[in-house]
């Protein structure tokens, strides 16, 4: 249906607050085209037709605003849209399903200035701030003039993620002279993404945050404006620049899965190319994503590679082994996501996932039980696979797990965005997986230094040890891998990089007993 992309008459009015009469006014003087009349939309009951508008009519109802909010009159207001507005069909007229659908993807919807044309302005190209938050609300992208007006301070050389919190920054500024509009940043902060907090989430919004931060933020949080319809927000604010002179900006954002882009539109004058750009959504977050900035965060990297790989494709059909593969991942894909695994590219067949420190959660946890959890899936996979296949021999995951700080961030091909880290936490991670064997999940001593003594005493780990009366499990203990791996061994070579590391084999979760 052509009207799928479109704008009711009805949806403008719930979403601007103006009145119907004033939507009829800007019709009128040309600030809007005249809606193409079909049949309603689904559960729009008792109504036989209704007013369709191009998508960019919210565009102009919010121009609107903002031009009369600096004094212009409707005369005014009404010439800077003429000849905006390319000659539309009448409303007294009831297109056909099949000429609407011609009439959608033809010129007549579309403004002079056309937001499918390739504009010149980017997101480097904005003169005003503008910044990314992730859903962690850490700044994952700003360009200078954020960094100069609205936070006063160099937001890019803050290397730790969690230092470029977006209500740790505001907080900071509490404490500066020229910072006396933080409260109201913060509040449009709290105003645009308030459905991913509630008050239970102020104590862990970023570490170390004190009961007196977290108080002041609640107080904000419950002062805050009704949240919109939309994700673009036009949300006035202040700002005081050098020389306590304070400039008023309205405050655009666009919401979309990896986090909110905020722009700051002067207020003293309308950038045209700017609003049009910032009509261009898929466009907007692709080049976001591009131009996020790498981060130090402390994580936990999971590989887990399949045993005999090179083997079992040799001894199975194309078709079979892509079969073997893709039934492997639809079975562990769900724990990686259970546990907020992050995917990262990995050579080969083998799995790489990324477990990232954040607040309100255990990164290193979620890894281990990640691991555990994956390992005994791939039991009852190995067993389906031999009563399906007749097989005789066990299919297993080797894993090796490691913790680290590391600089995270993305990777672009022609047409993906891979996440990675750099640095010998991967390297180490990836060692540990070529060592493990049949199914094993070895770890680093520094990985288990990290966990509380109620967080390890919830696993069974340690390390066989050989003597002339046989093999010993010892419990809680480590090896260097150098006693592990002789020069007769197959991983003699690959492991020497790594010889003095002291290791552990995670075995399995151990289950509380109670007295």
């Amino acid at each position: 249906m052509a009207e799928h992309n479109m704008i009711t008459s009805k949806d403008i009015i719930n979403k601007t607050g103006i009145s119907r009469a004033t939507l009829n006014n800007y019709i009128k003087l040309g600030i809007l085209p005249k809606p193409v009349v079909g049949p309603p939309r689904h559960g729009q009951a008792g109504v036989k037709h209704i007013g369709y508008f191009p998508p960019d009519s919210l565009e102009r109802v919010y121009k609107v605003k903002l031009l009369k909010s600096q004094g212009k009159t409707m005369e005014e207001i009404s010439r800077h849209f003429t000849g905006d507005l390319t000659e539309i069909p009448s409303a007294r007229k009831t297109l056909s399903g099949q000429r609407r659908k011609e009439m959608a993807t033809s010129s007549e919807f579309k403004t002079k200035r056309s937001v499918d044309q390739d504009l010149c302005l980017t997101i480097c190209d904005i003169k005003s701030p503008a910044y990314l938050i992730n859903r962690n609300f850490e700044v994952e992208w700003i360009n200078n003039q954020a960094e100069d007006l609205v936070f006063q301070r160099n937001v890019r050389s803050l290397v730790d993620v969690e230092s470029r919190n977006i209500f740790k920054l505001f907080l900071e500024k509490r404490n500066l002279l020229d910072g006396d509009n933080w409260q109201e940043l913060a509040s449009v902060h709290l105003t645009v993404m308030q459905n991913s907090l509630d008050e239970s989430k102020f104590s862990s919004l970023y570490k170390g945050i004190t009961d007196t931060e977290s108080e002041i933020l609640i107080e904000l949080y419950r002062d805050r404006r009704v949240s919109g319809p939309e994700m673009l927000y036009h949300l006035p604010v202040s700002v005081t620049v050098q020389g306590g002179t304070v400039r008023t900006f309205w405050v655009h954002t666009m919401t979309f899965r990896e986090g909110t882009f905020f722009v700051f539109v002067p207020d003293d004058g309308i950038n045209n190319e700017l609003l049009d750009m910032l009509k261009q959504r898929e466009k907007i977050i692709n080049e976001l994503l591009r131009r996020r900035m790498p981060s130090l965060v402390s994580l936990c990297v999971l590989i887990a590679d399949l045993q005999d790989s090179v083997k079992i494709s040799a001894e199975l059909l194309p078709a079979q082994y892509f079969e073997l593969i893709n039934g492997l991942w639809e079975l562990v894909g769900p724990a990686f996501e259970k546990h907020n695994g992050i995917y990262g590219k990995h050579v080969g067949d083998g799995m790489l996932y990324y477990f990232i420190d954040k607040p309100g959660e255990n990164y290193i946890v979620n890894c281990i039980n990640c691991a555990i959890e994956i390992a005994e899936i791939m039991k009852k996979f190995s067993n389906s696979w031999k009563g399906i296949k007749g097989w005789v021999n066990d299919l297993h995951l080797n894993t090796g797990i490691n913790e680290g700080q590391e600089f995270f961030g993305t990777i672009h091909s022609a047409n993906t965005i891979e996440f990675t880290a750099l640095g010998d936490t991967i390297n180490i991670a990836a060692r540990l997986s070529e060592y493990a064997n049949n199914g094993e999940i070895w770890t680093t001593k520094n990985l288990i230094s990290k966990l509380s003594q109620e967080e390890r005493s919830a696993f069974r780990f340690g390390v066989h040890h050989r003597d002339k009366q046989g093999e010993t499990f010892i419990r809680d203990s480590f090896s260097r891998v150098s006693d592990l791996v002789t020069p007769d061994t197959q991983h003699y070579h690959r492991m020497s990089a790594i010889a003095g590391l002291p290791i552990t084999e995670i075995k399995e979760r151990v289950v509380p007993s109670y007295a």
